[in-house]
């Protein structure tokens, strides 16, 4: 199994850009995106030694994202102790995609092999992301 915390704020896919070279077409990640994916791969490695998983995985990762500024103390509150949920954008699938994106080829050799995901987002004071991973 891995279990980790990823201490940096979740970044939402957004749409890729794109640039033309005559004929061709380069599509590739706006620069958050991409830092986003480059600091989540860099950790992954540092902190997972073995080879990639190749079997059937069941992933479980949770997003916590930070609250608004405009918020007031007693809705602050609510938030961080899980009485009210983020339920404005980012969409939490766009968190799944670029943060599972990020793992390819570091905890899973495909993204093909997950069969079951659990996801949630909440608010906290410490933006993070924990993930589990296990083979079934």
């Amino acid at each position: 199994m891995i279990k980790h915390t990823f201490m940096f704020p979740p970044v939402e896919q957004q749409r890729p850009k794109a640039t033309r070279f005559g004929n061709s077409i380069n599509v590739y990640d706006p620069a958050k995106v991409k830092q986003f994916k480059k600091t989540i791969a860099q950790e992954a490695m540092l902190t997972y030694r073995s080879d990639p998983l190749s079997g059937r995985i069941a992933v479980k990762v949770t997003f916590y994202r930070p609250n608004q500024k405009n918020v007031s103390k007693v809705e602050k509150e609510r938030r961080e102790s899980g009485m009210k949920a983020p339920i404005v954008k980012p969409d939490l699938d766009n968190y799944i995609k670029s943060f599972l994106d990020a793992l390819h080829g570091i905890y899973w050799k495909d993204d093909a092999l997950i069969t079951d995901i659990s996801a949630g987002k909440r608010y906290s004071q410490t933006p993070r992301i924990e993930i589990e991973v296990k083979e079934i």
